[in-house]
């Protein structure tokens, strides 16, 4: 099962896979069709990128998440040019930790450095970038270490409950600024737009445990 956004990538893909004996039993382009194509057709291992419509944040990651909830065994490898932190340790420590992997799309240098994950994945392997695992531990070290000391400042405020416009008249400027400033900390926390979850709120449990 492969699904992909780009048509051209997608369809390569398939190709890629068929002269290496493998069947694609469904290739598709956002993550509501990934689940639903994995409910019909039961594929031995998924192959799916990060970004997909319709947002392009993290669609693709959390509907592997989503099918390895209810489908612990199913081998995942996400193949993707970004590291998506909010979902991607969710990922790896779904089911017992085996048959999952993440590769960078930029970093395989080979179709058989490729074809090789796929087969350890698919064989209950564990197969991560070590860039992945670079970006996993920095942001358990300290998820707030690349905030200025003025966005450590603004979030100190948000964590007491501050609105954006109390916030300007304690640090004495313009409200937009302050906007600015908390989406310079969304970003740098890694939390995109999502309708699963309040971002300020998710960006205080981060200041908390920091």
């Amino acid at each position: 099962m492969l699904a992909e956004d780009s048509v051209l990538l997608r369809e390569g893909l398939v190709g890629l896979l068929a002269r290496c004996g493998h069947e694609v039993v469904a290739a598709v382009g956002d993550g509501q069709a990934l689940v639903a194509a994995v409910e019909e057709h039961d594929p031995d291992i998924v192959v799916t990128d990060v970004r997909m419509p319709p947002g392009f944040q993290d669609e693709g990651l959390r509907a592997a998440v989503r099918l390895r909830e209810s489908r612990p065994a199913l081998p995942v490898l996400v193949l993707s040019q970004y590291v998506q932190r909010t979902y991607a340790a969710e990922l790896l420590d779904s089911g017992d930790g085996t048959g999952v992997g993440y590769l960078l799309k930029d970093r395989v240098g080979q179709v058989e450095e490729f074809v090789a994950a796929l087969h350890e994945v698919a064989d209950s392997g564990t197969v991560v970038d070590p860039e992945v695992v670079r970006q996993l531990l920095r942001r358990r070290r300290d998820p707030l270490e690349q905030l200025t000391p003025r966005e450590r400042e603004v979030l100190a405020l948000i964590a007491e409950g501050r609105s954006n416009g109390a916030i300007a008249r304690e640090l004495v400027v313009s409200e937009a600024a302050i906007g600015k400033h908390v989406g310079n900390i969304l970003t740098k926390l890694d939390l995109p737009p999502t309708d699963r979850s309040h971002r300020r709120v998710l960006a205080v449990l981060a200041y908390l445990r920091a």
